[in-house]
């Protein structure tokens, strides 16, 4: 079980790689996680929604994703209500003060999930959620301590020294763990190290005396090409110097925006606020929403939508997906199943539009060709990804679809919508779209090359981590003994 001193100190990195290594060996893993919170979400090949962490654990792992790793996924709605996904489907949104009195319920569900799992498999590497010492969540902390006390698998705890403090966060952390569960902590790591680790080196003989537990490694702060697990990411992205530039609305419930990062390695990306000029960007791209109808008219009063129209009446191209492929059209309708009842008008760029009209979510992979219409569709081809909305949307007689039967798109091709997340998961889709933009500035444009983030991740730990002290710990049992 990986658990850590604070959230975002990279628990999902560290159970990645976790998975790949035992994987490497022969060994049948898979992640698990009882509770996520996220607004980065995964279809898995059955249609179940799950953590996009959990998906990319899987992935490390050479496993199927399924809906066993994350049987409970709380996707935030922003106001003090969030919709819980149990098992993959919807369940019913519910205010936080309601949600936490059914945890004892949902958590035998979760355990339920966990022995399916495991029953499947060699070793499970169990991710926690958050910080592990937030003493007043103990009792209804279904994806820690209340987790640890039922599963009684051997801990690692992995704390962040970048942001300072780790000695505290270590220390302070082990002595407020309960005590069956603090003899279960067998080591920690250290994350996002910059610099010299051998300057550290005293450091680590002081944090194994003062925690009484062994440091197992010191990781290297790096940039892997792995998915974001949540909002917390977005303030550690850095504007690239590239000279292409692309901007993302940073609505105020975005989700998903793991559609993009690929795209940050190879253009100069941008989070703007809605009503920030995009004057000067290369290309405007309208993200996933958890609620489409409060971002929309967030976007219409902030001049957001003024702002988007007029990048598009300038000739550049404009990109929306899920919530902002919605967004595109001329009319968002909603029969009470999203927020409230009404209507509210649209960016007008496409001649589509959407009505909420059920509480019903779309969830399922696909594989669809892109259309031929305008400079950037037409170099993409066939492109795999998956469908996460509720909603409908309907498309005017004579339109022409983005991706198959899906989205719309402009007639000159500069506008594109479309429900494909993952779209830019696709190396054809990346440089489909950049290959445009570069040449629209008389600039040659490299292609995407392929490459393994995992097996890269899986090397930088092997080369700074007690690997067999840490993989030891799989084969441990709950009194510190070998397993059968």
């Amino acid at each position: 079980m990986i658990l850590g001193t604070a959230s975002h100190v990279g628990k999902s990195t560290v159970v990645a790689a976790v998975c790949r290594l035992l994987s490497d060996r022969g060994c049948s893993v898979a992640p698990y996680k009882s509770q996520n919170m996220s607004l980065n979400s995964y279809v898995t090949r059955d249609g179940a929604e799950i953590g996009i962490a959990q998906a990319m654990q899987a992935f490390a792992a050479r496993v199927e994703p399924r809906a066993e790793m994350n049987p409970i996924l709380l996707k935030p709605k922003g106001d003090r209500s969030s919709q819980i996904v149990l098992m993959g489907r919807p369940y019913r949104d519910v205010a936080i003060a309601d949600y936490y009195r059914e945890t004892d319920a949902l958590l035998e569900r979760a355990l339920e999930a966990y022995d399916r799992l495991a029953a499947d498999h060699d070793c499970i590497v169990v991710e926690g959620a958050g910080g592990a010492a937030e003493v007043n969540l103990y009792a209804r902390d279904i994806a820690n301590m209340r987790l640890a006390e039922r599963l009684g698998l051997p801990i690692v705890l992995v704390a962040d020294i970048e942001r300072g403090g780790v000695f505290a966060q270590v220390c302070g952390t082990i002595a407020l763990l309960p005590a069956p569960i603090r003899k279960l902590v067998r080591g920690v790591i250290v994350n996002k190290f910059r610099g010299d680790p051998a300057l550290f080196e005293d450091g680590v003989a002081i944090l194994e005396a003062l925690s009484g537990v062994p440091v197992l490694g010191v990781l290297p702060y790096a940039e892997l090409d792995l998915p974001s697990e949540d909002s917390l990411s977005i303030g550690d992205k850095r504007h690239r110097d590239h000279p292409v530039r692309i901007a993302v609305v940073r609505f105020p419930r975005i989700s998903n925006f793991t559609d993009f990062e690929t795209l940050e390695r190879r253009a100069a990306v941008d989070y703007v606020r809605p009503g920030a000029p995009l004057a000067g960007y290369d290309c405007v791209i309208l993200p996933g929403t958890k609620n489409t109808m409060q971002d929309l008219a967030h976007l219409h009063a902030s001049g957001g939508a003024d702002e988007v129209v007029r990048a598009c009446a300038a000739g550049i191209p404009i990109l929306g997906i899920c919530g902002g492929y919605q967004m595109l059209g001329r009319t968002v309708e909603d029969d009470g199943v999203e927020d409230r009842v009404g209507t509210l008008p649209g960016l007008g760029l496409l001649p589509v539009e959407t009505r909420f009209a059920a509480y019903e979510k779309t969830t399922r992979q696909s594989e669809r060709p892109a259309g031929t219409v305008g400079p950037i569709l037409s170099r993409v081809g066939t492109v795999a990804g998956y469908e996460i909305h509720m909603g409908e949307t309907v498309r005017d007689p004579g339109v022409a679809p983005a991706f198959g039967d899906d989205g719309a798109v402009s007639s000159d091709g500069l506008v594109i919508g479309t429900y494909l997340h993952g779209l830019f998961q696709n190396p054809s889709a990346v440089d489909g779209l950049l290959s445009y933009l570069y040449e629209r500035q008389g600039l040659a444009y490299e292609p995407v090359a392929d490459d393994d983030p995992y097996r890269r991740l899986a090397l930088l730990v092997a080369e700074n981590v007690d690997l067999d002290r840490l993989l030891a710990l799989a084969l441990e049992t709950d009194d510190g003994g070998a397993a059968a």
